[in-house]
């Protein structure tokens, strides 16, 4: 394919040329697709790669970045072999703690890099001054070493994953401007230039800083803001002849160091964050000409940093600089990439690299090439995925609030249960003002403002987790969650997702995305899952058929936009067009009231008899409560008797009053999280995802016997024998809570990693959910689990832990 002359057509357009879009180029060919364009409005690197710190770290809090970022030193390092060597230096990584409660981080962080094989291990402050001879120890408690870490020159990387893509046929046109991008029923099908129109089935938009700019051309939201970031480089005074030192970060002084050929590489993340061109009134505008360009240098926001970078490297105030970067970096709400395929079909992102892009960009490659190619994610890809971020986000204010407040706590030590504060409350429930009147303590989930837990609920701190897992909580949890299981708690869910699904085909679709059958008559409620072609598990909601054509979805208060996105896609692509699919989150409210009790204070408000024999499980109706017409269905996320209501928005308050004054106890989503760790209800995004299927899941049970047809059932038949499987594992101190990523061995085996935990108040122990070998599942094995340093016995214990035969929820 000739660079100097355009093609008119390509299956793949992908747009930008720094090393996110080569990366995808390259793994794009290392898969044998090869009828790509990549196309530049400049020359490649010429965005934010050629001012990148070139810093690559394997280690994330997450497990998937951490599997992307190991591919991307594999790839490095496979690199540096070929005829357009990247400049890799293995030189490792140090992470130092200054404070006790940042090695209590690094030893936490030590603990999940088992679970990689990864070799991440302690080192002492005179190690640490071994391999980092400038430093002064003053105030280091300690420190962590990853010795395959290294660095690279980010233009030299790119240039060399260009060099492979161009090897294997993809065309490389750069100095090429986008100027539109054209769609036909809802998908992408071709680019206009400035050199001409490309024809073409998917477009991959890598555009770094001006990804948000190339989103708006199709009408899609990508939530990033450009910032400035700043680092120096000093003038050489190492020795030439010394090896390479470590990488060195000291977080609690907000700095990082490399060596940069004899000199130092030195920059942080400062508290007085600068957007560049964004507003809280407008979205960026980031000038055509802005290319191979930096920012003026801003001396007053780096004092700060320069001034720790003296204390930490006293050598920093004696030597001179020979450079000042200030260049604008692409920053996200959360400091998660930007992935995937967006609501417009065929238009893919890969942007958004929060100043960590040069690691992450192989493995960024690698997971968007399988993604295009395979047409789903390749892995659990949820906390990267673009459709995370929901209506809010087409804010400027509430986005760049948010990325501001991320980008000033990059460095800090994240608890569990932290909670953002910027933007609130921004939805909220149509009982909110009540709730806030009573008590409550509220927390925000995809920009809705929930009920925590209600603070006069006052119960025993004896019972408050060890470590981490008790710095954000809370001991009215325990009084709420015993009056849910002896009398009868009420939860506002408003902010639930609700999905409607409506048409004269909607029984067929659904009875073809959902792994469950669903359509079993009006009036009916079925709990199922949605499959990839792989059999993981896409989505995981419940489904209520309200007429013979009309269906309602409940799903997670985060899944909106992603499950709404995977149902139009799949109607999109597979003859289903008549059917319509609405997000009516809004306009109703939903609330639970469930416990021993529930049927009691229920049925003193309404007419409808709501006796077993009339109201069974997994069914649902219209009911009337106080003159309001309502739909209950009897359904339950704690293992107790009860029902959500869904109630239109408007006259929703009544209803929460009635229910309160009838004796309902108020719970918030705290409690409905030991409570359904006790009874094994699963969480997608926590214990399953796209990278589990149902029967490693135990969730086998919601899979269809009558039909063979559905989406992903062919994945189905080679996965009945699971090589693992979930397991509930229990430890006798309810105060030894795990949060997650927590190694777990049996003897000298490391066999899995911690997915979720929490207290189960009813049976007095603290639950953890894994995946483990399906011979140790087993319950009663007795296997052994890392708490920051320490090995703790557990119990895998069989499931559901608490009301096993279900009596208690269909009684």
């Amino acid at each position: 394919m000739s660079e100097q002359q355009l093609p008119s057509r390509a299956k793949i357009v992908i747009i930008g040329g720094g090393v996110g879009g080569t990366s995808v180029a390259y793994h794009l060919a290392k898969l044998g697709e090869t009828d790509v364009v990549l196309v530049d409005r400049n020359d490649l690197t010429s965005g934010s790669t050629f001012h990148s710190a070139g810093m690559v770290g394997q280690l994330r809090a997450d497990p998937t970045l951490t599997k992307m970022n190991m591919h991307s030193a594999n790839l490095y390092r496979e690199l540096q072999a070929t005829d357009t060597p990247p400049s890799w230096v293995e030189c490792g990584s140090i992470k130092i703690a200054s404070t006790p409660e940042r090695m209590e981080e690094i030893r936490r962080q030590i603990g999940w890099a088992k679970t990689f094989g990864l070799d991440l291990h302690e080192i002492s402050p005179a190690e640490v001054k071994e391999r980092f001879p400038l430093i002064n120890l003053d105030g280091v408690v300690g420190a962590c070493i990853m010795t395959t870490d290294g660095q690279v020159d980010p233009s030299q990387l790119a240039l060399s994953m260009a060099a492979g893509a161009r090897k294997a046929g993809i065309g490389i046109h750069t100095f090429t401007r986008v100027l539109s991008i054209a769609t036909k029923d809802g998908r992408v099908c071709g680019v206009e230039t400035d050199k001409g129109f490309i024809e073409c089935e998917i477009v991959v938009n890598c555009g770094g800083i001006y990804a948000a700019e190339i989103g708006r051309l199709v009408d899609v939201r990508i939530p990033i803001v450009p910032m400035s970031h700043q680092y120096l480089i000093t003038e050489n005074f190492l020795d030439p002849a010394a090896p390479v030192m470590a990488s060195l970060r000291d977080p609690d002084n907000l700095i990082y160091f490399r060596q940069e050929v004899q000199g130092l590489l030195m920059g942080g993340y400062e508290r007085t964050s600068k957007p560049w061109k964004t507003s809280r009134e407008s979205l960026d505008e980031i000038p055509k000409n802005f290319n191979n360009m930096l920012l003026p240098d801003d001396w007053d926001r780096f004092e700060e940093i320069a001034a720790n970078s003296q204390m930490r490297v006293p050598k920093m105030a004696e030597i001179g600089i020979k450079s000042f970067i200030n260049g604008p970096e692409a920053f996200t709400p959360d400091n998660e990439f930007c992935l995937g395929e967006t609501e417009v079909g065929g238009f893919y992102v890969a942007a958004g690299y929060c100043a960590h892009g040069i690691a992450g960009a192989g493995g960024i490659g690698k997971v968007m090439a399988e993604w295009i190619v395979g047409n789903e994610p390749p892995m659990d890809l949820w906390h990267m995925d673009i459709r995370r971020f929901g209506p809010a986000y087409r804010s400027p204010a509430f986005t760049l609030d948010r990325i501001q407040e991320n980008y000033e706590q990059y460095y800090d030590i994240h608890y569990p249960l932290e909670e953002r504060q910027t933007c609130r409350p921004h939805k909220t429930s149509p009982a909110y003002e009540w709730h806030k009147a009573n008590g409550a303590m509220f927390g925000e989930k995809a920009s809705w403002e929930r009920v925590n837990f209600y603070s006069n609920h006052v119960g025993n701190d004896e019972l408050r987790p060890f470590g981490w897992a008790g710095k954000n909580w809370s001991n009215s949890v325990q009084v709420e969650h015993k009056a849910t299981r002896d009398s009868a708690g009420i939860f506002d869910e408003s902010s639930f997702a609700k999905i409607k699904v409506s048409g004269s085909r909607a029984g067929e679709f659904l009875d073809f995305v959902c792994a469950n059958d669903v359509v079993r008559g009006v009036g009916r409620a079925v709990y199922t899952q949605a499959l990839n072609t792989k059999g993981g598990i896409e989505g995981d909601f419940t489904v209520t058929q309200m007429s013979e054509d009309s269906f309602l979805i409940i799903t997670g208060t985060a899944f909106a936009h992603h499950d709404a996105g995977w149902l139009r896609k799949l109607r999109r692509e597979n003859g289903f067009l008549d059917v319509d699919i609405e997000d009516i989150t809004d306009t109703l409210a939903i609330f639970g009231i469930w416990g021993p009790k529930s049927r009691e204070i229920l049925q003193g408000l309404t007419n409808a008899d709501l006796s077993n024999e009339a109201f069974p499980f997994m069914h649902s109706k219209e009911i009337e409560i106080n003159g309001i017409t309502l739909r209950a269905t009897r359904i339950t996320y704690v293992g107790e008797l009860g029902w959500e209501l869904y109630i239109p928005a408007d006259k929703a308050l009544g209803i929460w009053e009635a229910l309160y004054k009838a004796g309902g106890f108020p719970c918030g989503y705290r409690t409905i999280e030991s409570l359904r760790l006790e009874k094994g209800y699963l969480a997608w995004g926590g214990e399953i995802n796209t990278e589990n299927n149902p029967f490693e899941a135990g969730l086998g049970f919601a899979i269809s016997k009558k039909k063979e047809n559905f989406y992903g059932a062919k994945a189905l038949k080679a996965l009945s024998n699971p090589k693992r499987k979930l397991v509930a594992i229990t430890f006798d101190d309810i105060r030894q809570v795990p949060i997650g990523s927590e190694p777990i061995k049996i003897g000298e085996d490391v066999i899995g990693r911690i997915k979720s935990g929490g207290q189960g108040y009813t049976i007095g122990k603290a639950i953890g959910f894994a995946y483990i070998p399906t011979e140790h599942s087993i319950a009663g094995t007795k296997l052994e689990v890392e708490f920051f340093g320490t090995w703790v016995a557990g119990t895998v214990t069989a499931t559901p832990i608490y009301d096993p035969s279900g009596l208690k929820i269909k009684s």
